[in-house]
């Protein structure tokens, strides 16, 4: 039984419940790497080496970035060809993607060997933390060609509407992960080059066995025209894929520059509070790489029936994507402001002292605007897997833009750290409110469809100008 799905039948809440549901278990793993990083530091060595892991993460977040818009830009263009029924495209398309994929990635991993010493204390890096931040951190770099290609094929698998596959390469990776970081710190004393390697080998074997099964899944779906030949590269592909990749890179990648900025808001309220802040938003990533996955998953929805010429399905799919985000965010809300400092704990040596208490007063103040957030990222779904990148990027940077500046004055305040997060559910909301007035303003039955390419709304006027030109 094929394991791809046709997000385009069936009752879109249903429909997107099953597709959905693995790709909230499979974040929940992805996010048990850098849990299991933070974990292992914190008790089997200290907190200054979870303080060095956390200090490195926040700029691990930029190739994040990259990697993150290669998936969005693949998995939103392949839901298209593959909702029109275009499958020599879609072969075409991937092929591309690993292609350029690849030369992006040699490009990062050269400027991350070159400067990440440079960005470690340009975020005003605590001197005895440098080494450890910046052993943790080339290491890191060292598998970026594994990161890489994974989201690109965890990507491809959801705009097949697979999202079971990716679950399992990454639960089984992720909990080996954890039994090789406790392997190598507390057996063989490797310190925090330990935590590093564990992730390294795991993230390695998740992505050959990942890329292997997208390759040998294409092999298997029958082109349109079998006799034909299907091209390795194609510029008008890449052009398509990089117009919803560029966009999202800038995204994510201003983002991650925005909590490198906060993170050196923090370094200087000293190590304990960057262990606790370290403890707390890894905590706090877990939610909102969960939602913002879901949010994908919303995406591949969305991009599928707008190819497959279905916008009457997309309302029914964002509703639906509603009910689920809340679903999970009440219980998730609940945990973390009854249960804050249990949970921070798992990381620190003590369950008191500075740490402890900036990491439970940073997950209080937050969590109770998950639900805030959530219906943003479920908008922000549909508008990107619509291709509305405009819109998609003003409420991302207004959310960014409120919460850097806002961290960065209110530090200065009587409120200290407490008003830097603050600054998190002050962005959040504002942001939120113009993901759903974009979304709402929107008319799904005037998108264009032509070949499985969606034009978004915003491109509606000067399409219907170019056809009167042209007839």
């Amino acid at each position: 039984m094929s394991l791809n799905r046709d997000l385009t039948v069936g009752k879109p809440g249903k429909v997107l419940l099953r597709f959905c549901l693995p790709l909230f278990a499979s974040i929940v793993f992805q996010q048990l790497y850098n849990i299991a990083d933070s974990f292992v530091a914190g008790k089997f060595i200290g907190n200054d080496a979870l303080a060095a892991v956390g200090n490195s993460y926040e700029i691990t977040l930029i190739f994040i970035a990259f990697a993150f818009g290669c998936n969005i830009g693949c998995s939103v263009i392949a839901a298209q060809l593959f909702g029109a029924k275009k499958f020599s495209d879609l072969k075409t398309m991937v092929y591309t993607v690993l292609i350029s994929s690849g030369v992006l990635c040699v490009v990062l991993m050269a400027c991350g060997f070159l400067f990440g010493g440079a960005l470690l204390k340009l975020i005003r890096t605590p001197t005895e933390l440098l080494a450890d931040s910046k052993l943790y951190l080339d290491i890191y770099i060292a598998g970026l060609p594994f990161m890489f290609y994974y989201n690109v094929a965890t990507g491809i698998f959801s705009a097949m509407g697979d999202s079971k596959t990716p679950f399992i390469f990454l639960a089984c990776s992720s909990t080996a992960n954890i039994g090789m970081d406790i392997l190598f710190v507390h057996s063989f004393n490797m310190g925090v080059a330990g935590v590093a390697w564990a992730t390294f080998i795991c993230q390695g074997v998740s992505c050959i066995l990942a890329v292997a099964f997208v390759l040998k899944r294409l092999h298997t779906i029958k082109s349109e025209n079998r006799d034909e030949r299907v091209p390795a590269f194609s510029w008008h592909l890449f052009a398509r894929f990089a117009a919803i990749a560029v966009p999202s890179i800038f995204q994510q990648s201003f983002i991650s520059v925005g909590n490198i900025i906060i993170q050196s808001v923090i370094n200087n309220f000293g190590a304990a509070v960057m262990a606790g802040y370290s403890s707390a938003v890894k905590l706090n990533n877990m939610v909102t790489t969960s939602l913002t996955t879901l949010g994908n998953g919303i995406s591949s929805f969305t991009a599928q029936n707008l190819g497959a010429a279905k916008p009457e399905r997309i309302k029914a799919g964002f509703a639906a994507g509603l009910r689920l985000v809340f679903a999970i965010c009440v219980p998730l809300v609940l945990l973390y402001f009854f249960a804050g400092r249990q949970l921070v704990y798992v990381f620190l040596e003590s369950p008191t002292g500075t740490a402890a208490d900036i990491g439970m007063r940073f997950l209080r103040i937050i969590s109770p605007f998950y639900l805030i957030v959530a219906a943003k990222l479920v908008a922000d779904g549909v508008l990107r897997g619509a291709g509305m990148m405009k819109k998609f990027m003003v409420t991302t940077f207004s959310d960014l833009t409120l919460r850097v500046v806002l961290a960065a004055v209110l530090s200065k305040t009587a409120l200290g750290t407490t008003g830097i997060w603050l600054a998190w559910p002050i962005g959040w909301t504002i942001a939120t409110a113009l993901s759903l007035i974009f979304y709402g303003t929107a008319d799904w039955k005037k998108c264009v469809k032509k070949g499985g390419e969606s034009i978004p709304v915003e491109a509606e006027n000067d399409e219907a100008e170019l056809e009167m030109q042209t007839e």
